[in-house]
């Protein structure tokens, strides 16, 4: 299986990338952070180290630096692809990189512009260019699998306004794009779907509560988001789920939906590396939109 992950450095991207290497695949660890050159996200996280990682869990990992607002750039990528192996099986499409540009709770006409423009050509125009340049190699054999990556189900972004216009639009337009992947792979018998993890524990997620994967339990925050953060899941949840798809025969039924990363789990059989299987986005809307104290524990 030969897979591109666009936007592989950190967080989600990288735990999808580590878990299709764990079922063999070949993984082109694509995005800007390298060991010599950092992103404007300025994180220690590298593509070179999911590479490592990916190999590591038994698939063959390729970093590729690659800046998804440089068509050329993308264009490299692509012929690199098709020259190494004449097709691709999986494109992730899992740019952001744009944590340190929108502003919480702040109305359109007092957030800054060009950090709001900023951020909409991080979340959408990386993925039009990503699209453009390797779904010709995508859809030269059918069976293509696309996965878009956002924050929020369809679902839950059509009913919640996230706090931000530039934010709100970006993950919302994600989902958008799967579904038009899906109408557009469709002749060439491709499969597109938009993922999102929950309350995801990423590196910048730990190291903003000041706590370890060992240690999350402990971190501290107010208490709506608290008790949300007891169905927290790894990166390896989604990757695990996103693995399981990649795999399987009947792909085809998932396209142009957009699902969760406990759905995925509860469709596979897959869990969380603690042998959980969280469902926040459900305790979300059965729970804290409604204002119930329910506890947590059964939606993990």
């Amino acid at each position: 299986m030969i897979v591109v992950v666009a936007g592989a450095t950190r967080g989600t991207g990288r735990g999808i990338a580590v878990e299709l290497g764990a079922i063999g695949a070949t993984v082109y660890c694509a995005a800007r952070s390298t060991r010599s050159e950092r992103s404007e996200m300025d994180r220690p996280e590298t593509i070179e180290e999911t590479a490592e990682l990916v190999t590591a869990a038994g698939g063959t990992g390729i970093p590729v630096r690659t800046d998804f607002l440089r068509p050329e750039q993308v264009a490299e990528l692509a012929g690199r692809v098709e020259r190494d192996h004449g097709r691709l099986d999986v494109l992730v499409n899992d740019v952001w990189g744009a944590d340190h540009l929108w502003e919480w709770d702040t109305p359109v006409w007092k957030h800054d512009l060009d950090k709001g423009l900023r951020l909409l050509r991080l979340a959408i125009d990386t993925h039009l260019i990503s699209a453009r340049h390797l779904f010709p190699l995508l859809v030269a054999n059918e069976g293509g699998l696309v996965v878009e990556v956002t924050d929020g189900t369809r679902a839950y972004n059509e009913t919640h306004y996230r706090e931000n216009v530039y934010y709100d639009l970006a993950k919302w337009s994600v989902n958008r794009l799967a579904f038009a992947w899906s109408t557009e792979l469709r002749p060439h018998g491709g499969t597109a779907v938009v993922v999102t993890p929950g309350f995801l524990r990423s590196e910048a997620m730990l190291e903003h509560y000041g706590v370890t994967e060992d240690t999350w339990r402990e971190a501290t925050m107010q208490s709506e988001h608290q008790r949300a953060w007891m169905v927290s899941e790894t990166p390896a949840y989604i990757g695990r789920g996103v693995a399981a798809l990649a795999q399987d025969p009947d792909q085809a039924r998932w396209s142009g939906r957009s699902v969760e990363s406990g759905d995925l789990a509860d469709a596979y059989g897959v869990t969380d590396v603690d042998g959980s299987r969280p469902q926040v986005w459900r305790y979300m809307a059965e729970v804290l939109d409604k204002g119930g104290d329910a506890g947590w524990e059964a939606y993990r």
